[in-house]
């Protein structure tokens, strides 16, 4: 494993202007370990979730112009692709590094994976830990944090996905950049793996529906 955290200068690459200056920092400095993350990650999600995970580094490819805000490593039971299923992602903003169990707007089950969610309403606003945060678009930073959230909150975020074409729900952990930096990959490693293994609950009730 060749995973040796994360540097300021990989934070940074999100200040680089252009498309094509900042894909070239991207690539020469964050997705290199991105990979090894999903080589990390994949075994111990299939171990994990009973499904064999497959991980899925962002390419950006479509992108003509705006430069990407974010990047990251998803992982999914599809070897094909991630958007259309559940799936857990590992990334960074210019601010914080992310970690999430994620149902986002390309999913065909949101409906049913929502209607689960709302079933198991109680042990989810009782298990998911306080520190851990929720959003409902994957495409911006801003986040919702669990100690914050009413029950009625919460279950106005499921009734959401079985109802807007395009909602979203991620639940998950965020680590500031001024303390991802600091970490030795070790402890970072383990941090993910904590997140992973608690997450792994919602995974489990999006994959009954």
């Amino acid at each position: 494993m060749s995973f040796s955290g994360f540097t300021n200068e990989d934070f940074d690459v999100f200040k680089i202007d252009g498309l094509e200056e900042r894909m070239g920092a991207l690539i020469k400095t964050v997705r290199p370990k991105l990979e090894d993350l999903g080589k990390h990650f994949a075994p111990s999600l299939t171990t994990l979730t009973g499904q064999e995970m497959f991980a899925h580094v962002a390419k950006h490819a479509r992108r003509t112009k705006n430069p990407p805000k974010d990047t990251w490593v998803a992982f999914a039971n599809n070897s094909r692709g991630y958007k259309m299923v559940p799936h857990f992602q590992i990334g960074l903003w210019e601010s914080h590094l992310f970690i999430w169990f994620a149902i986002i707007y390309e999913c065909p089950r949101k409906e049913e994976i929502g209607m689960k969610f709302k079933e198991n309403l109680d042990s989810l606003f009782n298990n998911t830990p306080v520190d851990f945060v929720w959003s409902i678009d994957h495409t911006k930073p801003e986040t919702i944090q669990q100690q914050m959230l009413s029950k009625e909150d919460l279950e106005a975020l499921f009734e959401r996905l079985t109802k807007v074409k395009k909602a979203e729900v991620l639940c998950g952990f965020q680590i500031p950049r001024s303390t991802a930096v600091e970490m030795n990959s070790e402890s970072l490693l383990n941090q993910i793996d904590f997140v992973f293994r608690k997450l792994n609950t919602l995974y489990e009730i999006s994959s009954q529906s």
